[in-house]
Order: structure tokens, then sequence, then C-alpha cells
């Protein structure tokens, strides 16, 4: 299944960069990695088929990187609202994590392993699923990422903190994540 998975997956890559480079200006690669970007760049404007063709990472990437993001993003919330003594709870167990706001509901995000992709549950704006692309998780419909709206979402529930900042988790788009 995971040779099947794999060759449909190139066979789709193949296919995006000769479309893009028959009908855009793709400048030439050096390198597989240097195309990849330079056609995710040009087909920016077609975020869903670019996410879904384009994603070339290992199950075993995937896996590193939702785990890391999953465990960051864990700290990071019981960070917050241990600060903050809201009556919470945040549990994070088999790739899910599911964290418990009191009278503002309940957020779940969890790794969606067979699609590559990280779901969100928000009690605020509801379901969305997230590709990895450029270090950062991206929601293909509007181009915001996981983190970013973390921060929207939970700001509007402590107001007053200026500090939260769920970009500088892992793979929250700031340079300093750890997996290159």
């Amino acid at each position: 299944m995971a040779l099947l998975r794999t060759l449909i997956t190139f066979s789709a890559g193949v296919y995006a960069g000769i479309y893009a480079s028959q009908n855009y200006e793709v400048p030439k690669a050096e390198s597989p990695k240097q195309l990849y970007e330079r056609l995710a760049a040009y087909l920016s404007e077609f975020p869903t088929l670019t996410l879904r063709l384009l994603s070339s990472s290992s199950d075993n990437e995937y896996e590193t990187i939702a785990n890391e993001t999953l465990d960051s993003l864990t700290e990071a919330f019981e960070t917050l609202l241990d600060k903050h003594k809201l009556p919470s709870d945040v549990t994070y167990a088999n790739g899910v994590l599911t964290v418990e706001l009191d009278k503002f509901g309940i957020y779940v995000i969890n790794k969606q392993t067979p699609n590559k992709q990280i779901w969100l549950s928000s009690p605020f704006s509801g379901p969305k699923r997230y590709d990895f692309l450029n270090q950062s998780w991206i929601y293909a419909h509007d181009g915001m990422s996981l983190h970013t709206l973390l921060n929207k979402e939970i700001s509007n529930i402590f107001p007053k903190d200026h500090k939260i900042n769920f970009q500088k988790c892992s793979y929250g788009g700031q340079e300093n994540d750890s997996i290159k």
C-alpha cells in the first residue's frame, strides 16, 4: 500500500511539474528540492492542488514533524492554561491533542497519517485540515497556518495576554524550528 501511495504521489508530482513548466515560466532548478520549492511557489495560487500533489515527505518524516508539532502545542497549551488558572484539561495521547477550555469549548488537534495532515476541530472556527508546506501547517482554503489561527482564537479568550505566540512552537513558521 505504501508503495502504491508513493507511486501515485510521485506521478501526481511529475504531472504537476510538467503542467507548471508548460503553462508557467518556471526557472530551471539545480536539484529536485529546488524544483519542488520553485513549483510550490508558482503553484501557490492553487493551494489545494499544490498541497496535495507536491506532498513529498515520507511517512517517517511526516510522523516526526507531526509528533513534534503536537508535543510542542501540548506544552504551550499547558503553560498558558496554568498561567491563567482557567478550569481546563489538556491531554495528548495516540496522536490526539484535546484541550478543554471550560465554557469556551473543546479543541481537538490530531494527526491524520493517511493524508499526512493535521486536523483541527475548533469551538470557534470549526473543522480544518492542515497540510505541511514550507515548514508550516497550512489550511489550503485560506492559506492561514494552524499556529496563526490558534494565536488569533486563543488571544480572543485571553485578550489581555499579549505574549500568546503559538508560532514559537515547532513548525509554527518561525526560524527557530528544530528540523528543517
